[in-house]
């Protein structure tokens, strides 16, 4: 799989512009600021149908526009698939495929594979939870796009969920709620409110949907742990074990468990959590609450590794994606944005040699020389608002 062109209008920097993409690596080279990011990013939008570096997408609109359009023309297996995206921030964003509409702009997931490594990408190593959920949910929506749906579903469940249960928490601290019992009693609060009358509807929707999100997590786990210890040892030359360890907000008898079972603990934990959620008003069962842990050796990565370990790391977890995907059958395109700067020559040269065979690489470079001679391939100089084929 490769992409052969994109084309981007009032797309972040871009009033617009097309770039003839080719096989194999591809060099975008340029200052900081001119742009060379927003190409990445579009593309992994296309992907993802979310931007790596902001969580709405009114950024990603070129300023003084409405709509901002992706179109990109994609090669797989011989045949070409034109993708255009429509953004419209506060409005539903639109698809078109081979320039026919789409039902729904998720319909387009699926038609790029695409793997993307960033600086923001040492979050999944550093920050909260909820970083490494993504990319597990990013990763099992690329492999399984139906996932997409699943997962917009459990989404959509906590969220209403979480909004009865502030409801009640605020009825209650009001004094308005006459079911609300003292504190101190061993009962938790009466349901009998109106705040909390639908509440079960509730537990049933999300132990349902979150069963079925918590299934694929596990089962996409499982296949990516070996790839994740192998892409370290790989890229920090075997200096200590990297290993990915699921952790769900309920107990499990079983590594991977069926969703049936998945379902029932889900239920059960939830009666269990009842008087804490009522009390603090959220949701605190489920696929959102989950970990994702990350270990060098016997200790966590996370406030343990280095800055370079945890680059490592970083790398490693995307290379591992990459390797999955790859092992599925569909080689995805790769981008490695603005990575070669922050290694040091040894890693450079590690990671050239990883990944010097992918079927299309696009790299993101401010210093031409940071880039491994052995990535040659097209070249193109970026400057403000312009793309330029240099080799």
């Amino acid at each position: 799989m490769y992409v052969r062109r994109l084309e981007l209008v009032d797309f972040r920097s871009y009033e617009r512009v097309g770039v003839d993409l080719e096989p194999g690596p591809n060099v975008f080279v340029g200052a900081n600021g001119v742009g060379k990011t927003n190409l990445v990013e579009a593309l992994g939008y296309v992907a993802t149908l979310a931007s790596h570096r902001v969580a709405t997408d009114a950024p990603l609109v070129r300023a003084g526009a409405t709509t901002g359009v992706i179109r990109c023309a994609i090669v797989h297996d011989g045949r070409e698939l034109l993708v255009e995206l429509e953004i419209a921030p506060g409005r539903a964003n639109r698809a078109r495929l081979n320039r026919s509409p789409a039902r729904r702009a998720r319909d387009v997931l699926g038609a790029l594979r695409l793997v993307l490594f960033a600086p923001e990408d040492l979050e999944l190593v550093r920050g909260d939870p909820a970083e490494r959920r993504r990319y597990l949910d990013e990763l099992l929506v690329t492999r399984m796009p139906r996932y997409a749906a699943v997962r917009a579903d459990y989404e959509r469940v906590v969220k209403q969920r979480n909004a009865l249960l502030r409801t009640a928490y605020l009825a209650r601290r009001a004094g308005r709620d006459r079911s609300a019992r003292p504190v101190a009693s061993e009962e938790p609060p009466a349901e009998g409110g109106s705040d909390l009358a639908t509440l079960a509807v509730w537990d049933t929707h999300l132990a349902r949907h979150g069963a079925e999100l918590l299934a694929g997590r596990l089962e996409l786990v499982a296949a990516l742990a070996p790839h994740v210890t192998k892409a370290y040892d790989a890229v920090a030359a075997g200096r200590g074990a990297a290993g990915v360890v699921y952790r769900p907000s309920v107990e499990l008898a079983e590594p991977v468990p069926d969703r049936p079972t998945l379902e029932a603990a889900l239920t059960d934990a939830l009666a269990e959590a009842r008087r804490a959620e009522i009390e603090r008003g959220v949701t605190l069962v489920g696929p959102h609450r989950d970990e994702l842990a990350l270990t060098l050796g016997p200790l966590p990565a996370k406030g343990y590794a280095s800055h370079g370990e945890s680059w490592s790391f970083a790398l490693a977890l995307r290379l591992a994606a990459y390797d999955l995907l790859r092992a599925d059958g569909v080689e995805p395109v790769l981008v490695l944005d603005d990575v070669f700067a922050e290694l040091d020559a040894g890693r450079r040269e590690r990671l050239a040699g990883l990944v010097g065979g992918a079927s299309q690489l696009l790299v993101t470079c401010a210093v031409p020389d940071d880039v491994p001679v052995a990535l040659v391939g097209a070249r193109y100089q970026v400057i403000e608002g312009e793309v330029r084929r240099a080799g």
